[in-house]
């Protein structure tokens, strides 16, 4: 049966605003000024810069669009556009100064935005160029030029010979077999500098490096490892390469500094694609020395993390000469309407600009407290573990803000450009029951690793015997897990001569 019924209930809901707060603190130094920019842009009653007669902006609470309730859509057009209270948007003698706009430096100060930009030639124009030195027909030069544009960023040709017959003959209307296709490969493509381009494999391209080399006995001993060997080479199979090609110590060390010499990605040093992401911390952390001797950590924020913002004079004198104005027409009426919305929405983006500042900053100081040891050492061992939590209750904060303001986020300390999430760590029991970071249990396992007999790597399995030893309670699995953490390959792969 279907009836109607009356149900109330208490929900929790985020506000815009602060759902908006929330991506603004979450967002790193460089993508928060885009996303200022972007503001500046969309909102005409936000601008950069100070002007001597600012203008201050009351927020009323509430996001443009909010604040209405039902009754409000029965309100007659008149009395929509009359209930507007210019006076709240002209005063400027209320609000404190620090709402009004952020300084980002000093008056002396100015932001060198100057950046040079290098251009040069790619990667595939630098082996087009050398094209001209070979004497090729117009047939073998389209398929040389359709090769070197099949190569990859590695300089490597990871397509099949017959894939590429048939693209020449329905893209490019030319017929050619694999054989022709070879010959030119062999004979142009893998004669290009730099050496080992258009090889189709690792190994392949190993071997067309050598070859091109001078030969002497380290050489020659190299060539047939790379030839016949290469999986007893790759899995450091030293004993089955010293029986199989009748080696001495000596002579197996030698061919295989010469195969380290080799570039396993000879397109990489010339190839055009590559990125390099320059990053700007958003924090920095300096040692700064007291009257009395003592050392204490000190935090700064990014001052670009705090940009100068105010609201557009402009649009107040869009008020004033509304406020001036007898007879309005409805299309006054609506500007002003508009005019409002702008004006909240910018005097909100400068709270919320100031807020995230606080906020970072806030969280930043917990952090540099919470792990004052480190700071003042730079000793990794010294690190105390540290979860969201801790600096969550320490701040007052929730878990997911201080989750937001880690994420992504760089700071610069005396020992180096770090990721702030770095500091972040579980707890381990020892032994004697002392809690300690797993941060340092990497760093020990760090040490025991490089202080090993490489011709006998230490497994994963003895490597937590020797933890144990030491008081880390740390099964063999973690050992692996940790291991993979910090790029460390297995015991087989470590092993040298």
């Amino acid at each position: 049966m279907l009836k109607q019924s009356l149900q109330q209930k208490l929900q929790q809901k985020l506000t815009p605003q602060q759902i908006q707060l929330m991506k603004l603190i979450q967002l790193p130094t460089v993508a928060f000024e885009q996303r200022v920019k972007r503001e500046l842009e969309e909102n005409p009653a936000l601008t950069e810069g100070i002007e001597e007669d600012q203008i201050v902006v009351e927020n009323n609470g509430t996001f443009p669009g909010e604040g209405t309730d039902s009754g409000a859509e029965a309100e007659s057009e008149e009395n929509k556009y009359e209930d507007i209270d210019v006076s709240r948007y002209l005063n400027r003698d209320d609000t404190p100064d620090y709402r009004l706009y952020a300084r980002n430096y000093g008056q002396d100060e100015e932001e060198d935005l100057r950046f040079n930009i290098s251009g040069g030639q790619s990667f595939r124009e630098y082996l087009m160029s050398q094209l001209a030195a070979f004497q090729l027909d117009e047939k073998q030069q389209r398929i040389a030029e359709y090769l070197i544009g099949s190569l990859d960023d590695a300089g490597y040709l990871r397509r099949e010979l017959a894939d590429i017959s048939d693209d020449l003959a329905f893209n490019e209307g030319l017929m050619a077999d694999e054989e022709e296709i070879a010959d030119i490969l062999k004979r142009v493509i893998w004669l290009l500098d730099p050496p080992g381009v258009g090889a189709r494999n690792l190994q392949e391209s190993l071997i067309i490096q050598i070859k091109r080399k001078s030969s002497n006995k380290a050489r020659e001993h190299a060539l047939k490892i790379l030839e016949r060997g290469f999986r007893e080479l790759t899995h450091k199979h030293y004993k089955k390469l010293l029986e199989r090609f009748k080696l001495n110590e000596a002579e197996l060390k030698d061919a295989l500094e010469e195969i380290r010499k080799l570039n396993p990605k000879p397109g990489g040093s010339l190839s055009g694609s590559r990125i390099t992401t320059h990053i700007i911390p958003d924090f920095k952390v300096r040692i700064e020395e007291q009257p009395d001797g003592t050392k204490i950590p000190v935090v700064e924020v990014n001052g670009r993390n705090l940009p100068e913002l105010r609201v557009s004079r402009h649009y107040k004198e869009m008020l004033e000469g509304y406020r001036l104005e007898k007879n309005k027409t409805r299309q006054q009426k609506e500007a002003v309407t508009f005019i409002k919305q702008k004006l909240d929405s910018a005097n909100w983006f400068i709270d919320a600009v100031r807020q995230r500042y606080n906020t970072l900053e806030k969280t930043m100081r917990a952090i540099v407290e919470y792990q004052k040891e480190y700071f003042l050492t730079g000793d990794e061992r010294k690190m105390k573990p540290m979860i969201l939590k801790d600096i969550a209750n320490k701040i007052g904060m929730d878990i997911s803000t201080v989750s937001r303001v880690a994420n992504s986020k760089y700071v610069d300390t005396p020992y180096g450009t770090k990721l702030l999430k770095e500091f972040f760590s579980e707890s381990l029991t020892t032994t004697g029951g002392e809690e300690v970071s797993t941060i340092e249990v990497k760093e020990i396992l760090k040490e025991v690793i490089e202080k090993e007999n490489k011709r006998k790597p230490l497994t994963d399995e003895a490597l937590s015997k020797v933890l144990k030893e030491k008081g880390y309670n740390v099964a063999r699995r973690t050992v692996a897990k940790y291991r993979e953490q910090m790029g460390i390959p297995p015991a087989r792969l470590r092993k040298e001569l």
